[in-house]
């Protein structure tokens, strides 16, 4: 008989009953459904709870928004709030330019003019 037969005989000879880990523990880590699990934890904690938690902090700027701010646009514009409505913003960029604009768009609040 081949050395190869031999070692392959032996060795499933000293398996543990169905090829299972004997640990409890190691049995436990190893079900699909409990890696999945620990995958899903781990995605919404480094992902999807700090992109909520930004998103409730960005909606509370934009409720909190009041004449005289200074915001900056998701598209760069600069300017001062001089009117604001519901969903409408009047931001003034210069002495006689008023643009109006999405409430949404606002991106943050400005330390600059």
């Amino acid at each position: 008989m081949p050395f190869f037969y031999s070692f392959i005989g032996t060795a499933f000879a000293q398996a543990p009953s169905g090829g299972q880990p004997s640990s409890g523990i190691a049995q436990i880590l190893a079900s699909p459904l409990v890696m999945m699990g620990i995958i899903f934890a781990i995605i919404y904690f480094l992902i999807m709870r700090p992109q909520q938690k930004k998103q409730r902090e960005h909606q509370l700027m934009l409720r909190n928004l009041k004449r005289g701010d200074k915001v900056v646009t998701m598209s760069g514009l600069y300017g001062t709030v001089a009117a604001i409505d519901e969903k409408i913003i009047s931001l003034q960029v210069d002495e006689k330019v008023r643009v109006k604009m999405s409430r949404q768009s606002v991106s943050a609040l400005s330390e600059e003019d």
